[in-house]
């Protein structure tokens, strides 16, 4: 299938995955730190925000898929590494805090779509994702953001079980270490769907 053919916007949704402050942002959590730092440095942020831009001209939908917890830590078991450092601050990603808000250099807008959770490690799993993309005839997915150890891979993984098509904004996603970003890309993400750079997808919407 030719990609113009794949992400024909009247059935693809743009999908960033956990770009929030208090994650990858001016608010990071002493664990992401560096990860945020990086993920400026490699021009990540730059990236996802063409590809938002070349997806509202072209009149396909933006996703912002987003974690936060409740106070009371209802929804939540520390059950991995990662999560038992997040949750040792208690007032951390709570839910309407301004670390829980997506970059402002993404630019929200009022038709952009929040898909929530205060649970799990990846977008689907018990949310209403799936529900609101099939309501929008939604057959694709491309995927950015971070990361792609975990969420993202969780992610794609989830969509194309439950019959989504995927495709990865490679220099608008990020991977840590950049060497097992590379090795996650093309050797897992490309047996997944497609591997493609900002500007193929943005081309062939403009074709």
């Amino acid at each position: 299938m030719k990609l113009a053919e794949l992400i024909d916007p009247a059935h693809t949704a743009v999908v960033v995955s956990e770009m929030q402050r208090g994650i990858i942002g001016d608010l990071a959590a002493p664990v992401m730190r560096p990860q945020a730092t990086e993920v400026r440095e490699r021009g990540v942020i730059d990236g996802l925000r063409r590809l938002i831009d070349g997806t509202r001209t072209n009149e396909a939908r933006v996703v912002h898929a987003t974690l936060q917890f409740r106070r009371d830590r209802a929804g939540i078991n520390i059950n991995t590494p990662l999560m038992a450092a997040m949750l040792k601050d208690p007032d951390y990603l709570l839910v309407g805090s301004e670390q829980a808000a997506v970059l402002p250099e993404l630019d929200v807008r009022e038709e952009d779509i929040i898909a929530a959770r205060i649970h799990g490690m990846s977008a689907f799993n018990g949310t209403e994702l799936d529900p609101i993309l099939r309501s929008l005839g939604i057959r694709t997915l491309v995927i950015g953001g971070i990361s792609l150890n975990e969420a993202i891979i969780g992610m794609a993984i989830e969509a194309v079980n439950i019959g989504y098509r995927i495709v990865i904004a490679r220099d608008a996603a990020a991977g840590f270490p950049k060497s097992f970003q590379e090795d996650m890309l093309s050797h897992a993400f490309s047996l997944l769907g497609s591997v493609v750079m900002v500007d193929e997808i943005l081309a062939a919407w403009n074709d």
